[in-house]
């Protein structure tokens, strides 16, 4: 009765959270069973189950929901009433099922001694003489038993017997070889080992590192959430930026759009134009041409008619007339010869390539990371690649004081400061071909900032001049500014205010008017 008892105990009335004997159980939605406190600690511990007001299922995660949502998270499952089955196992064969107020053996005998533990195995209450007989006996030494402290229950330390020597509880552990042993692997296979000790000694130190990594993950994933909640928001904060920047790049289009109307309706009325001077020049001249004809006709019907007369005088008189007659001076106009539309496909083709309506740059984080997304302050760089801004038109050695990654036309491409040579240089790529260009800026660059996608400013620190330069990649000189003092660091704040450092002790916010800062 009592190994049916046991079975019946570990089979149906131990709660898989915590593997001990249901205390308070519920059983929920899906008929599984728990006991109140572990299913209320375990649903704490899942955000979706707190945001639908109910109690999650560790087994089949099914949602309970409860009667009262507004109600702390811990009295969620004070309504939630166990199995009628479940709490009649309980009521007939659970810890509270028997008599544990007096010893079983002794009262066998006839005796009312007061029980003072309970043994699970067994399922019998048992007196403090008894239990030190049950703990002498070898069948009964290892098995479960409850210690009453008055009305609480405390569960008697659980032995576990070494898998080798089967009646020998495990009591120490071999910090050599990271191993539980029992009392005679400690004389079989451990006399070598130089640190060997029970585990009881080590309690209070398993106890401080697990707290410890308690505290340690607790940490963890405190900030896992917070980067989850800071990732949410970004979520909704990106797909909001990316709308504006796509109603930013259909408006750029549509005013190129616009643009290359107007351009066509300017070259459709201006081809109209010169068409109609065209046919109005043609006209006229065929007009005159028919006059002309008519003209030559009627002197041809007068020659015809002096040819038939028979007085001399006469034919004297048509002859004279004809010679007299002076011929008009012909008027010289400029008249159209053709209408040409000249088109260079190729410079048409480039212009739209390189058609400045803008650029998506992506932004990366470095790749010097740690799991949470932060550069690693600490870490050690590591040199992945040189390159050489030494050109065969340098006429000094190469000083690079300065350098800037920029992407236009999508290409990356490398500007680079040569004070040595007193140069701007830009470096990329095109068609798997390495390219260069450069451009002097002054006899002393010192630092480089960027304007805009494709535009940046030079300091030249020994002239009182910033120089602008365009990067299509290659360099295209812009502007030179004249300035009060010389400055030396720059950093752009917009694309028409800087912040300078000079000689002074102060930073100079520098704005752009009317070409001067």
């Amino acid at each position: 009765m009592a190994a049916a008892a046991v079975k019946l105990t570990d089979e149906f009335l131990r709660c898989t959270i915590c593997t001990e004997v249901l205390q308070e159980p519920c059983t929920l939605v899906c008929y599984h069973t728990f006991c109140r406190k572990c299913v209320v600690n375990y649903t704490k511990t899942k955000p979706e189950a707190i945001s639908a007001k109910s109690l999650l299922c560790p087994f089949c995660s099914k949602m309970t929901k409860v009667s009262e949502p507004d109600k702390p998270v811990e009295e969620w499952a004070d309504d939630v009433k166990p199995s009628f089955v479940i709490q009649g196992l309980l009521d007939s064969f659970g810890p509270g099922s028997k008599d544990m107020t007096n010893c079983q053996y002794c009262k066998e005998i006839g005796k009312a001694t007061p029980a003072v533990s309970w043994c699970s195995v067994c399922d019998d209450a048992v007196c403090e003489e008894c239990a030190a007989m049950h703990k002498r006996i070898p069948a009964t030494r290892n098995h479960e038993v409850i210690i009453f402290t008055g009305d609480t229950k405390t569960l008697q330390k659980r032995k576990v017997m070494c898998e080798e020597h089967k009646n020998e509880c495990i009591e120490f552990v071999c910090k050599d070889c990271k191993k539980l042993i029992c009392q005679k692997c400690c004389i079989v296979y451990h006399r070598k080992c130089s640190s060997v000790v029970t585990i009881e000694s080590e309690l209070t130190e398993m106890k401080t590192k697990l707290m410890t990594k308690r505290k340690s993950l607790l940490t963890d994933e405190q900030m896992r959430k917070d980067r989850v909640r800071e990732q949410k928001l970004r979520l909704t904060e990106v797909s909001e930026s990316s709308s504006e920047l796509e109603s930013l790049i259909r408006s750029s289009c549509d005013m190129a759009r616009e643009k290359i109307k107007q351009k066509e309706n300017t070259l459709i009325n201006k081809l109209k134009e010169a068409t109609e001077i065209h046919l109005g020049q043609l006209k006229a001249d065929i007009k005159a041409g028919e006059m002309s004809i008519q003209m030559y006709h009627q002197e041809v019907e007068l020659i015809d008619k002096g040819l038939g007369t028979e007085c001399q005088v006469d034919m004297y008189r048509f002859c004279q007339w004809f010679e007299e007659e002076r011929q008009e001076e012909a008027v010289v106009n400029e008249t159209v010869d053709k209408i040409i539309y000249e088109q260079d496909m190729d410079k048409l083709v480039n212009v739209l390539d390189n058609l400045p309506l803008g650029d998506i740059e992506v932004v990366y984080k470095g790749n010097e990371m740690h799991g949470d997304g932060v550069f690693d302050v600490k870490g050690t760089p590591v040199l992945h690649n040189t390159i050489n801004i030494r050109l065969p038109s340098d006429n000094s050695s190469s000083t690079p004081l300065d350098v800037m990654v920029m992407v236009v036309n999508n290409t990356h491409t490398l500007v680079v400061i040569d004070d040595g040579n007193g140069n701007l240089k830009s470096f990329y790529t095109r068609n798997n071909k390495a390219c260069q260009s450069n451009i002097d800026v002054g006899s002393r660059p010192c630092n480089i900032a960027k304007l805009s996608n494709n535009q940046v400013i030079v300091s030249i620190s020994n002239e009182r001049k910033l120089v602008t330069v365009g990067v299509t990649p290659d360099l295209v000189h812009l502007s030179t500014i004249n300035t009060s003092k010389h400055y030396y660091g720059l950093t752009a704040l917009t694309s028409s205010t800087l912040a300078a450092g000079s000689l002074s002790l102060r930073v100079w916010i520098l704005l752009m008017r009317r070409g001067t800062f």
